[in-house]
């Protein structure tokens, strides 16, 4: 008889861990942002220039290489940081800098940031550098956009297309 005390406890047990399962997966309801905002997100992926520029090789300097490491240009391989400035209607709502990823600083710089706003229309310029240059920016977008309550503007960011790229 003990056996049947063991089925029917794990049936129990069992029962409150998927009935638990099933209220936590819908309860309590969570709200990322309020509803009656609209919502710029930032996000995208980009390769800034390099730190320093290539050096080419002389023949002498190849020729005292080992025949497998031989190339004939010396880059370094660490890169500027990003910086990005988002400004909305004369306000600024995002100002920052972000380094590049990797051990020698050497990948994408990553960019993933979200703004709650008020619906409207709104004029929005986007600006980024990823150069050398101490001010100024290499790239700056103007629009105008009519936003409405929970809907999703994203800025992204395509050197390929020229610049920003907004969805």
């Amino acid at each position: 008889m003990p056996e049947i005390r063991y089925i029917i406890g794990q049936i129990v047990a069992f029962t409150f861990f998927a009935v638990g399962i099933g209220y936590f997966s819908n309860s309590p309801s969570y709200t990322y942002h309020d509803p009656s905002l609209a919502l710029i997100m930032v996000s995208f992926s980009h390769g800034s220039e390099r730190k320093e520029k290539c050096r080419r090789f002389t023949p002498e300097e190849i020729a005292e290489l080992a025949p497998n490491m031989r190339r004939p240009m010396d880059c370094s391989r660490e890169r500027v940081p990003v910086f990005i400035e988002v400004t909305m209607d004369g306000v600024i709502l995002l100002s920052k800098s972000y380094t590049p990823t990797g051990l020698s600083k050497d990948g994408s710089t990553s960019i993933y940031e979200s703004i709650a706003i008020e619906p409207g229309k709104h004029d929005l310029v986007t600006k980024l550098r990823d150069s050398s240059r101490e001010d100024g920016f290499d790239y700056e977008t103007t629009v105008s956009i009519d936003l409405k309550p929970r809907e999703l503007f994203v800025i992204d960011f395509r050197k390929d297309l020229g610049g920003f790229y907004f969805k």
